[in-house]
């Protein structure tokens, strides 16, 4: 029997590490950035055609390469940046396991025109699906100018898993501000099918993330600098009043490098806890110095994933520095004593005698007296059957009774008795009690039922928004003064995509210009809501989700709304209210649970109650 095991071609072994490394045209934006990043340019390029399927073009004046580096930079594990074992753990640099140009070369076509400034010719290279078909010397300025054209040309089912080009577009502008963000001193332009959308000068820290996130977060920002023997932290948190319900700008960076970390998260939401909404995320730009060897980023092939060795006393020193920041720019409540209304305590002076207090006192007073020698205690004589008329009135109305007599069984399990529960719920006879401003609770058939005031109100008004859109007949309300709303460029290009789907439910958005758009009419369901921390809401939670599916794009829309318009916790509702929201609720088809799955109906059963008194 014949030997069975062999070694993969270099092809097929960069296609597989491709898989790993290339997942859509951002992962291409993101390898060819950093290596223009590590090659020293202060000028950088980014070129696309049709969200990256057809053209991603980096360019930029860094230091370049001669013919033979180009060629070596398409090989399999070929680095300038690693000598050995022990440079994995110092490593100051993006790029370094030469993984990145072989698997785009194996899955794209590419051009690469290259020059170093002490050459008097660049080097052209062409290759396809990892098969070189061109090497030649020509005129060409200092630096590289990567081509990465028709990417997943040769493998079709890679590429027919591309989502939607407002997809693809989305998250390599995510991409881009990532790396913007990190490196202001380097002047970043983006051009999208032959139009310059955006530009960013070379520039500090604060006025970069200004420029990426809107120019009205500028007074937002609250500065954080603390330096370690362990770790250097540096950046700026949001005000708690610029929180919002989605998580698009929560930023963290180590040495350089764009990170996901969980557990520091969580120390920079725990600072902020008494000090925004329950659901909603403080917004932060932070910057970690560590010294590389006390890292490891080589545990995920994005390197996005990153080991801290000191991550338990690194989580405690940024809780201090955030907490420290809040204090420091007040934004943290503390006690004030109004010095103007402050009682006067005397000084302790020994020389003086101490006398007894003396009470003074009227002792021919008598309350139960209705007259009296004097006049200022004549009261008058109360007719208490008449003070009782009103209170025995309004027993019978009380809306705290819940005698099972009075109550219409429901919530069996079964399909056939839900009709006879809607139908029964309707009637008016039906009493509830609202416990604690939060749950409105009715006697059932089987039971007790606790129904949450403010998740039976998102589900009625989910299904509400989402037949609007759908139907198109939501109704806007035209405003006085219209809000003005700045977004930053990844919300912007959301906005062709969602702008029907805003229109349809009732909002009118005018365009302005420089990623600004003016409100000029909301839904007219809504009222007493901030509508540009609303559309902010909207468009984060698309951007959150990814969703190019036009359905999943109009429940996330209905979602939002439901959740910012639903009767809040603490809102006492009266009996028509509470009647009204339970007949709307049982009359929606999925009424147990909300869009999102939380539950929205819970039993307490007779038998549970009985054991109880037991």
């Amino acid at each position: 029997m014949s030997d069975i095991i062999h070694l993969l071609p270099d092809s097929i072994a960069n296609q597989i590490a491709a898989g790993e490394v290339i997942q859509r045209p951002s992962s291409v934006v993101k390898e060819l950035v950093e290596n223009a990043i590590d090659a020293g340019a202060d000028s950088i390029q980014l070129i696309i055609k049709d969200a990256g399927r057809t053209l991603v073009q980096v360019i930029d004046n860094g230091k370049g390469m001669s013919a033979t580096d180009a060629r070596m930079a398409f090989e399999r594990h070929a680095t300038s940046k690693i000598r050995s074992a022990d440079d994995l753990f110092a490593l100051h640099t993006m790029g370094f396991r030469g993984e990145a140009l072989p698997s785009i070369a194996a899955i794209a076509q590419i051009e690469l025109r290259t020059r170093r400034e002490e050459d008097e010719l660049g080097t052209l290279l062409q290759i396809s699906g990892s098969r070189v078909e061109t090497q030649e010397c020509i005129a060409c300025p200092v630096g590289s100018n990567f081509m990465v054209k028709n990417i997943f040309f040769n493998v079709p089912a890679r590429r027919k898993f591309l989502k939607a080009n407002d997809t693809e577009r989305r998250n390599i502008l995510t991409e881009l501000e990532r790396i913007v963000l990190v490196n202001p001193e380097i002047e970043f332009s983006f051009t999208d099918n032959d139009i310059e959308v955006l530009r960013f000068p070379a520039c500090n820290l604060r006025q970069r993330i200004v420029n990426v996130v809107g120019k009205n977060f500028n007074q937002q920002l609250i500065s954080i600098d603390i330096e370690t023997s362990l770790v250097k932290i540096k950046g700026f948190i949001g005000k708690p009043e610029s929180a919002r319900k989605t998580r698009a700008l929560q930023y963290f960076f180590v040495n350089g490098r764009y990170m996901r970390h969980p557990y520091f998260n969580k120390a920079v939401t725990a600072a902020f806890e008494p000090l925004i909404p329950s659901g909603e995320n403080p917004n932060y730009f932070i910057y970690f110095e560590v010294e590389p060897d006390t890292i490891d980023v080589n545990i995920h092939p994005t390197k996005t994933e990153i080991k801290f060795e000191n991550e338990q006393p690194i989580w405690q020193i940024l809780s201090a520095a955030v907490k420290e920041a809040l204090g420091k720019f007040n934004e943290v409540p503390t006690i004030d004593f109004d010095t103007a209304d402050a009682i006067d305590i005397p000084i302790h002076d020994p020389s003086k005698n101490v006398g007894q207090p003396r009470v003074s006192f009227d002792p021919s007073y008598n309350p139960f007296k209705t007259t009296s020698s004097s006049s200022n205690y004549q009261r008058r004589s109360l007719d208490w059957e008449k003070f009782y008329e009103g209170f025995e009135k309004d027993k019978g109305n009380s809306n705290i009774s819940l005698e099972p007599d009075t109550h219409i069984g429901l919530f069996n399990d079964t399909d056939n008795n839900e009709a006879e529960e809607r139908q029964n719920l309707s009637t008016e006879m039906v009493v509830h009690y609202q416990y604690k401003n939060r749950y409105i609770l009715t006697s059932v058939k089987s039971g007790l039922m606790l129904i949450d005031q403010h998740r039976a109100h998102v589900r009625i008004l989910f299904d509400q928004f989402l037949m609007q859109i759908r139907q198109r007949k939501g109704i806007s309300q035209r405003a006085l003064f219209p809000e003005i709303i700045e977004l930053s460029p990844s919300e912007a290009a959301m906005i062709p995509y969602l702008i029907d789907d805003l229109e349809a439910v009732g909002f009118d958005l005018g365009n302005l210009g420089n990623y600004t758009y003016a409100i000029n009419g909301t839904p007219s369901e809504i009222s007493n809501i901030d509508s540009v921390q609303l559309v902010h809401n909207m468009i984060g939670r698309s951007v959150d989700t990814g969703s190019d599916v036009k359905e999943e794009i109009q429940e996330s829309l209905a979602l939002s709304m439901a959740n910012a318009a639903a009767i809040p916790y603490g809102h006492k509702m009266s009996d028509e209210e509470m009647n009204k929201i339970v007949d709307q609720l049982f009359a929606s088809p999925a009424h147990k649970y909300t869009p999102d799955g939380k539950t929205i109906i819970s039993m307490l059963e007779d038998d549970v109650i009985e054991k109880m008194f037991r």
